[in-house]
């Protein structure tokens, strides 16, 4: 697991990792998760990946963006572990890796 805190981090550990699922904030700083996932699917290697747009944006056009930009799920916060596990499961067996881009703070800055 690799977890990141804006965009373009997320993009240069993905393109190192090559994680097969990767779980994505819509509202990051700087470039938004619906610019960050076209970016990863723009990628050599990355089309099979599985993205997981992880959001309190919940309207339909939220949805429908989150597809347009290359999602393959759209969850809405706040997302329970066991969803998040149910959705897991639901990806072929071998994938046990990703990344999540996160707006949260990290936990050791001032």
């Amino acid at each position: 697991v690799r977890t990141t805190f804006e965009a373009i981090s997320a993009e240069t550990v993905a393109a190192e990792f090559r994680p097969e699922i990767a779980f994505l904030d819509l509202g990051l700083p700087s470039v938004n998760g619906f610019e960050l996932a076209r970016r990863l699917r723009g990628q050599p290697g990355m089309n099979g990946m599985v993205l997981v747009a992880v959001t309190g944006w919940g309207k339909d056009e939220d949805c429908q963006r989150s597809r347009a930009a290359g999602f393959d799920l759209h969850l809405v916060k706040p997302v329970e572990p066991d969803q998040i596990l149910d959705e897991v499961r639901k990806v072929p067996r071998g994938v046990a890796c990703c990344v999540i881009a996160s707006v949260r703070q990290h936990p050791h800055s001032a």
